[in-house]
């Protein structure tokens, strides 16, 4: 399979879409239609500062994505890079297309001159972990959640 990255586009939402729902639905959740919508139309606006790629097939066929946002950091003069959602359609896993998506972002994140790529996993993500430790450095930090 030959796998390429690319930014999504408009034409890309129905692929998208069956991908997101995957996504979620890997991670046992689910939300309202009208954030999917949100999302949506902030990754398909260049001024929203969400960012999304796809791993694309031969055909163009979108079967992995990837969003990512940069934000001031206290601790770096440049921004940091949140990669927030990886995924890849099961038929894509193994071919190289998940570490693709990690390193567009990077790629991305080197052009905007930031010092570190970071994201978070789900703790029984271990397909997941097993490609991250081969491309980054897990770290020590835990996570704490204040819902409001």
């Amino acid at each position: 399979m030959t796998i390429s990255i690319r930014p999504l586009t408009e034409d890309d939402y129905e692929a998208w879409l069956a991908l997101w729902r995957g996504y979620l639905k890997y991670y046992r959740t689910e939300l309202a239609d009208d954030i999917t919508q949100t999302t949506w139309a902030r990754l398909t606006d260049a001024k929203s500062g969400i960012h999304g790629l796809c791993a694309v097939d031969e055909d163009d066929m979108p079967i992995g994505l990837v969003h990512y946002l940069f934000h001031p950091v206290t601790w770096a003069k440049a921004p940091r890079c949140y990669l927030e959602d990886l995924f890849t359609a099961t038929a894509a896993r193994n071919t190289g297309a998940g570490r693709a998506l990690i390193e567009a972002v990077a790629d991305a994140a080197r052009a905007k001159g930031s010092d570190q790529v970071y994201w978070l996993t789900e703790d029984y993500n271990k397909r997941a972990q097993h490609l991250y430790n081969k491309t980054a450095k897990k770290t020590v930090f835990i996570k704490y959640q204040k819902n409001l």
